[in-house]
């Protein structure tokens, strides 16, 4: 008997792994890791022990995903309504609902079971807090009471390089809440620009975002002032001592680059710039991490080199 419903469960599994690997976001989740990833290495001077780097890792990204499937889940019926979200496994029916619930509660299980024996409880319990802030507080209740839910939830998002330090440290330090703050800045713009470019979807839907809400005019303005407050914010690496030369010059370059879209797209009133803004944004992330490991890594690996030429 047992092991017909295993068979069952890996003909399943087989047959329907890209509706399950679809359901965790993996694009999303490829950047939460890697946040949380140089998080980790940003923590400590020398290197991550690797059970930490590599379980720790792992055990974010499941919580990730699960918090991604159980959004499937609430939103399923909304998705069905939205051109961007309606061909996905649950409104196209490939999944149903029992089986997407025990998926997400699975991986967030095994999840969290990997932070408890590799890292330490107080990243398992921010990992899972922010498991519940986005899957339950923002998906349930923010994402449909106000047009400030992305800036509001967005603190569950931002969360990835600090779960990272503290799986290291064991502890909240400053500079853990400088790279939390950084996203939780970023998150606003990036978001809203793919909200200009889908708010005929989301009006639809009832979902009240900054577009249907206030208009794309309002919310163009706020994309621009948000990201010069994250240029801003990103200088404080530099200026508190935690980062170099090499971030600061990633960090302007990057920035001045995200402003001139934001720029763009406030000043020509042309949401076919939303997009482009949109996509830059990811790029923007991705780089700005990329340099701060970069920077923090950098004048060892000189020393590296200088040992290994001498």
């Amino acid at each position: 008997m047992t092991t017909g419903v295993l068979q069952s469960l890996h003909d399943r599994l087989r047959r329907h792994w890209r509706d399950y690997l679809e359901l965790t976001k993996p694009k999303v989740v490829a950047l939460i890791t890697f946040t949380a990833m140089v998080g980790m290495l940003l923590a400590t001077p020398g290197m991550v022990p690797w059970p930490i780097l590599l379980f720790g890792s792992l055990g974010i990204a499941l919580m990730a995903g699960s918090a991604a499937a159980i959004n499937h889940l609430v939103d399923r019926r909304v998705d069905a309504l939205m051109a961007r979200t309606c061909h996905r496994p649950l409104p196209s029916g490939h999944l149903e609902t029992g089986q997407v619930l025990g998926f997400a509660l699975a991986i967030g299980a095994l999840g969290l079971a990997l932070l408890l024996v590799f890292t330490n409880p107080l990243t398992a319990a921010l990992t899972f807090a922010s498991l519940i802030g986005y899957a339950v507080i923002y998906t349930l209740y923010l994402k449909r009471a106000t047009p400030q839910n992305i800036v509001i939830g967005g603190a569950a998002g931002a969360a990835p390089p600090l779960l990272g330090w503290t799986a290291v440290t064991g502890q909240v330090d400053p500079g853990a809440l400088l790279l939390f703050l950084i996203i939780f800045i970023w998150t606003p713009p990036h978001f809203w620009a793919l909200a200009i470019h889908r708010r005929n979807d989301y009006a639809d839907a009832d979902i009240p975002m900054l577009p249907v809400t206030h208009g794309v005019a309002f919310t163009r303005l706020h994309i621009l002032l948000y990201t010069i407050l994250l240029f801003l914010v990103t200088l404080l690496p530099f200026l508190t001592g935690m980062s170099g030369w090499i971030y600061l010059i990633g960090a302007v370059a990057l920035g001045l680059r995200f402003i001139s879209y934001a720029a763009r797209l406030f000043a020509t009133g042309d949401n076919r710039l939303a997009m482009p803004t949109f996509s830059f944004s990811i790029v923007y992330l991705f780089g700005l991490f990329a340099a701060l490991m970069l920077d923090h890594y950098f004048p060892r690996l000189l020393e590296w080199l200088r040992l290994g030429l001498s």
